[in-house]
Order: structure tokens, then sequence, then C-alpha cells
């Protein structure tokens, strides 16, 4: 009897064990996105200078791309309070600011961050020639009212506090490395010396600037992979994984020149390219946020895109993959449930799997959507409209710089991999 007791327990907890859910690990990505209207609104541009303090002896600016600060105030003692503001609101919690400091004598300076309803997300960044970057070192870096949980703007400090020590040479500090449209056309311009290359405008923003689109082709296909990238200006680190991903697929290995007697390439790097040198928060200059403009396509930036694939569509190609790469609190995939793309997603979840399976230091969680209309995002509006299997590809505002590049030239392999297969 007591035996039989005993086994009935074991069966009990066996089942137990076994009828729960594994606990999640890691960001489990955002809610559902609300619809929303595209129809431009207006934005609070902001001012651009320098501010001079101490006698005219400590300047701080933003005068420069992607440059944000709305104020500052100096506070007595080398202490100042920066204030940084969104270019409209609603707007997602993206709090970024950019700006340089420098004095006429070295000193050490403490500046306190301060947000307009938000709160600290992104740990600084500092430069002395606006292209080199290094985090601030964390003895310099003081929490103010700490936040609670793991991810998500709750989880972030409501302030913080910087020590940084400044003398004549200008300082940058900002939210994330700084990619303007000067150094993102510069790169895409080092990339178009190959024969290979080519880039061109497909439009203009509502600035004015070039929407600059780069095409990798080496023959007469009709097979093409689409790319973008930041629609959303602060989204830099998925800016970089992308940047790593084209250069492997547009570079002169073995598999790329394989994949190219296929296959052609196009990308648009720079999506929001007002935003970005406007130094927004997440909206282009009509304050809209583009990727919910997949629909009604009310903005330049987003129409642009639809014309150019409905005119490469109407020259005969065919599009096979399409991804977005974006940035968020940690690395996650935003695919098409196979419930809705069926067997033509395959390709994204094997890819999914074999990126996993070559990097397995960092686990990436995947939220697929079962919600493809209204289109409004761009993954949808690939897929709905051009039939390309697409994905949100985002990467995490701290996942580190090194292992970013190695993402974006495994992702480009494994995409090669099964495109040829």
């Amino acid at each position: 009897m007591r035996k039989l007791v005993y086994i009935t327990i074991l069966i009990t907890i066996f089942t137990a064990c076994k009828n729960q859910k594994p606990i999640a690990k890691g960001y489990q990505g955002q809610g559902k996105s609300a619809v929303v209207s595209t129809l431009s609104k207006p934005v609070q541009k902001q001012w651009k200078g320098i501010w001079s303090f101490e006698n005219e002896t400590t300047f701080f600016s933003n005068d420069f791309e992607s440059g944000r600060l709305n104020g500052i105030t100096a506070d007595g003692n080398d202490h100042y309070t920066a204030l940084i503001t969104a270019e409209n609101t609603p707007v997602n919690v993206s709090p970024w600011y950019a700006f340089k400091v420098w004095s006429n004598t070295p000193k050490t300076i403490i500046i306190k961050m301060t947000y307009q309803d938000s709160r600290s997300r992104y740990y600084p960044k500092i430069s002395t020639d606006g292209e080199n970057f290094t985090s601030l070192d964390s003895v310099d870096f003081t929490v103010l009212n700490k936040g609670t949980g793991t991810f998500g703007i709750n989880a972030a400090p409501e302030f913080v506090e910087i020590k940084v020590t400044i003398g004549e040479k200008p300082t940058y500090i900002t939210a994330q490395e700084l990619y303007g449209s000067t150094r993102v056309k510069n790169w895409i311009d080092s990339l178009s010396t190959k024969p290979h290359i080519s880039t061109y405008e497909i439009g203009r923003s509502r600035e004015n600037r070039a929407l600059n689109l780069m095409e990798v082709s080496s023959g007469a296909h009709k097979k093409a992979v689409i790319i973008i990238s930041r629609q959303h200006p602060p989204e830099v680190t998925g800016f970089l994984a992308m940047k790593s991903f084209i250069e492997t697929l547009s570079g002169d290995s073995p598999k790329a020149l394989k994949f190219r007697d296929s296959y052609d390439l196009f990308v648009v790097p720079l999506m929001n390219p007002d935003g970005v040198d406007n130094g927004n928060w997440r909206h282009n200059m009509d304050g809209i946020d583009l990727n919910r403009d997949w629909q009604d396509f009310n903005q330049p930036e987003t129409s642009s895109v639809r014309d150019f694939l409905v005119k490469k569509e109407a020259e005969g190609y065919e599009f096979v993959f399409g991804a977005d790469f974006h940035s968020t609190w940690d690395d996650i995939y935003y695919p098409i449930d196979s419930t809705i793309i069926g067997k033509k997603g395959d390709i994204v979840f094997n890819w999914i799997e074999n990126i996993a399976k070559r990097l397995p230091q960092k686990h990436t969680n995947i939220k697929p959507s079962t919600e493809i209309k209204p289109t409004m995002v761009s993954r949808n509006y690939f897929y709905v409209n051009h039939g390309m299997p697409a994905i949100v590809f985002e990467l995490g505002d701290n996942t580190p710089r090194n292992f970013l590049k190695l993402k974006g030239k495994v992702a480009a392999e494994e995409l090669m991999d099964l495109l040829l297969d």
C-alpha cells in the first residue's frame, strides 16, 4: 500500500511538471501595435546652436547631424542639468540625446540627464571625433531613482548623472553611436566603388534629403532581396548589424559571388534621414512613425519605397525575402506566424534556427505575428503586397558591438545558404 502511494505521488509530480509551460527568458517583445493615423502632425523643430557658461569658458552644442539637446542649465560647482524632449507627442519612449561639450581649460563636470515624460533608456557613449565611440566608464555613471524590472522603460532609472572630463577639444556625449545621413552616404559610396554596386535616389524626404538606395547586382537577374533600416532614428544597433549583413552579401567570398550569380540585392539603409539628422526620438519631420505608414502611404519616405517595389515588379522582379532592421530592449525576431504564411515562411524560420545554432552564446526570442492586415508595418506590406517572406530583425540597445557585427555576418551567410540550396 505504501509503495502504491509513493508511485502515485511520483506520477502526479511528473505529470504536473510535464504540463507546466517552460519559463520564458529574456525580452518577450512589444504588444500589438495600435492602428494610428499617419496624416502629418506638427513637429517642434529643435533649436540648434551653442550654449556658453562660466563667463564663456564652458560650452555645449547640439549643432551637428543627429544632435539633440533641448536645454542646459548651470547649477553651480561645475554641475549642469540637460533637458531632452521629443519632436512631438505621443511618442515611443526612445529619448535620444547627442551633444558635445568643451571648455577653455581642462575640468571635470557632472551632467544630470532629464527627459520629457520618459526615463534614462540609453547608456551614454563618449567620443572625441564623432565617429569612434566607447561606453562611459561605469564609475562615472550614477543612477538617480532606480527603475524596476528587467526590460522596458520602467526598468530604466528616472535620471542619471554622468561625470566627464573636458578640455578645448569637444567631447561628444550621445545615446548611441552617430550615423547621420552624411556618414551613412559615405559608407554607401565606399561600397559603391565595387563594380557590382551602384547607388541612386528613389525619392526625397519631407525636408528634401535624399532617400538613397544601394543596388548590388552582377547580372540580369529577376530575383531579389530587399533590406531596409533606420525607420526609427535612435535604432543604431539594428543599423550596425544591417551594415555587417550588407557588407557580407556584397563581399568577395565564394559564397557571396555565387549568391550574386542568382540574386540582386536592394538596400535602403536610412529610411528616415530627416528624423536621424534632426535627432528625433521616433518620427520623421511630419511627426509620424514611418513603420505605421505601410498601409496608407501618407509619408514621402514610405511611398518612395513602395513605388520602387512596384516598379521593379513591373520589370519582372520576384522578391524572395525582405528584412527590416530595428533596435529594441534586447535581440528579438518578429516573423509572420507559420499559420499565416505556411510553407513560404519556412525560409524565415529555418534562417532563425540556423543563426541560433551558430550563435548559441546569446539567446534571442521569437515573437511571430498573426496580424497582417492592415499592413501598416513594413514586414506585413512586403508579404501581403509583394508575396515575399519577411521579418523585423531587432537588435538590443546594449548588445555588444562586436556581437552585432558577427550576427550580421552570420545572418547573411545563413540566408545565402538557404537561398542557394
